[in-house]
């Protein structure tokens, strides 16, 4: 992979390890990054940088300096630097060159060759925590808006690791947030910080976990709770009876889209007359990158060519050539791409839904009547996005299943 050239980074002995590491996060706030990865090998140090959602390697320090680097910044995010056996969590907060501030949440893990860290750099302005910002549509936003505007229910956000569904739960809280509504959170752990929000970092060493943090969250008098994730039956059964007694809950699930949040619900032990009377929303996601304006390049795909990809939803709607764009790379942007975008399958919990869940209905028959109320797939979402030039149909293929 390319190494970073235009902004190369010096190296010891001509600097010192705190003047590299502080090239590090310049470069890494120049390039939008969202994670560092410092890489001990035998061999060698690699460096690298998640950009839009994909890797690049960045200058390294030379071999003999891994050890300095790893201490530095556990000495900046307050970590125990004699502790190389287990993994450590930490945070940092660290100034720029042009004033700008940087969250950073930093997390080490003991490998064959020394200790691993990623550095998270998590985004300090509020005001891109709205639901336009992310990127969904007139409707979606509307159903979404309605479920969190209810006084008690539970909307939940699903999808894999690294598809933002933090960002749309604290976009969600955003909303919420009022004086007049008392609103805690437990996350493992928090990463963006809300004035006026309760907000608790899960500490399983001590038995702060999921549960504890819920049970004692309901004894102050909440209105509304967010839960960084279900995990297990017990913390499912405490946000289900949240729900069911005048609190509204958000949280999320690591599922592949809506449907199969309510079967993965129900394979933890819920019992399907608690999803069907609790839950009001579910929204799928996931993050595709974003095309650059200035350089996106349009292509036609024929009808047949959709229909080979496994679109034939789309296809069938299709006019003699259906109108993409391609990303292609300038001076303006990163490899024909400039910052994500979200897809979301917005799914409202029905009256024909609830009577589906009170049957066990599998996966497929959930789906089946998600589509017949209107609500888009992924893949579909994503074709939307595609065809009006925000991203190309090669992420749309990359990060959803077939339609």
């Amino acid at each position: 992979m390319a190494t970073y050239q235009s902004g190369k980074l010096p190296t010891p002995p001509e600097a010192p390890v705190v003047h590299y590491l502080q090239q590090t996060w310049e470069i890494a706030a120049q390039l939008r990054a969202s994670d560092i990865h410092f890489e001990p090998f035998e061999n060698f140090f690699r460096v690298r940088l998640r950009v839009d959602g994909v890797l690049q390697e960045i200058a390294p320090p030379p071999f003999e300096f891994k050890e300095q680097v790893v201490s530095r910044i556990k000495v900046l995010s307050r970590l125990d630097i004699a502790e190389k056996r287990v993994p450590q969590d930490g945070r940092m907060n660290l100034g720029l060159q042009n004033a700008q501030r940087l969250n950073l949440r930093v997390s080490t893990l003991p490998t064959l060759f020394g200790e691993k860290i990623v550095v998270r750099i998590l985004s300090t302005d509020l005001a891109k925590l709205n639901l336009d910002h992310l990127g969904y549509g007139t409707t979606d936003k509307q159903k979404l808006l309605e479920a969190i505007q209810k006084p008690h229910g539970m909307v939940l956000v699903t999808g894999p690791t690294g598809s933002g569904k933090s960002q749309s739960l604290y976009a969600c809280l955003n909303v919420l947030n009022r004086t007049e509504v008392n609103i805690a959170s437990v996350e493992d752990p928090s990463e963006i910080q809300l004035p006026g929000i309760n907000q608790v970092n899960v500490k399983e060493r001590i038995g702060l976990n999921f549960a504890t943090s819920l049970r004692a969250f309901l004894r102050q008098d909440p209105d509304i709770l967010m839960v960084g994730e279900i995990r297990d039956h017990e913390t499912a059964d405490i946000v289900i009876k949240a729900s069911q007694t005048g609190h509204l809950v958000l949280s999320t699930l690591h599922t592949q889209d809506a449907p199969s949040a309510l079967v993965r619900l129900r394979n933890m032990g819920v019992a399907t007359y608690n999803l069907a009377s609790s839950i009001s929303l579910i929204s799928a996601q996931r993050l595709v990158r974003r095309l650059c304006v200035h350089c996106r390049t349009p292509i036609s795909v024929s009808p047949q060519r959709l229909q080979e990809l496994g679109l034939k939803s789309f296809a069938d709607q299709a006019s003699p050539q259906h109108h993409f764009y391609a990303a292609k790379g300038c001076s303006q942007c990163h490899r024909g791409y400039w910052g994500r975008i979200g897809l979301f399958q917005v799914m409202p919990i029905t009256s024909a839904m609830q009577h589906l869940i009170l049957q066990n209905a599998s996966g497929s028959e959930l789906a089946a009547q998600a589509e017949k109320e209107g609500v888009n797939t992924l893949r579909h979402a994503g074709l939307l996005q595609a065809s009006m030039g925000i991203t190309s149909l090669s992420e749309v293929l990359a990060h959803t299943d077939v339609a």
